[in-house]
């Protein structure tokens, strides 16, 4: 299988991106503490991107779930590989996350958290496919909002290659 990888958000935008979604966080919380649940790996680079620029105490716990495995598309089925280290029960917390795009994990994820009770949750994405929806679930904070195409960089990945660039791009595969 051959394909080629074209950037769809450069770095510089994707960076200025990221800033206006922690501004909206700051209005939201002003001074109150938030503690930030990162959905691993792809999530990781926005995270840190993210926290730069939040103004208020921030702590952060990380979970990893997967419904891809090796596929480019979601299987829809979830599996959480590593939970939460801390309780969050009266914190308020925000999921940050890499993508949101048919929305089965997340749905799943959130009520999840839910249970668990915290003060308040809301989802932060860097990344969202919403012509892929198939569970009602809408992110809080969003960068950017991009067509129904195979993306990566900046976290995201094709088979765990490609999450260290430094741009979002569009994978094409070629006809054979």
């Amino acid at each position: 299988m051959s394909y080629t990888i074209s950037k769809l958000i450069p770095e510089d935008e994707l960076r200025e991106g990221i800033k206006k979604v922690a501004e909206r966080i700051n209005n939201d919380y002003g001074d109150k503490d938030v503690h930030l649940v990162c959905v691993l790996k792809g999530g990781v680079y926005f995270l840190t991107e993210l926290s730069k620029y939040l103004k208020m105490n921030v702590s952060i716990d990380f979970m990893s779930v997967s419904s891809y495995g090796s596929s480019t598309v979601s299987s829809g089925v979830v599996k959480i590989i590593k939970d939460l280290d801390e309780p969050i029960k009266d914190k308020n917390v925000i999921v940050v996350e890499d993508i949101v795009d048919t929305g089965n994990t997340l749905s799943y994820l959130i009520s999840m958290l839910k249970d668990r009770e915290p003060a308040s949750i809301k989802l932060c994405t860097m990344l969202d496919k919403p012509s892929r929806r198939e569970k009602d679930i809408d992110a809080d904070y969003t960068a950017f909002t991009i067509p129904d195409k195979f993306v990566l960089g900046f976290g995201l990945d094709f088979d765990q290659k490609y999450r260290n660039l430094p741009y979002i791009g569009v994978v094409e595969f070629d006809e054979q």
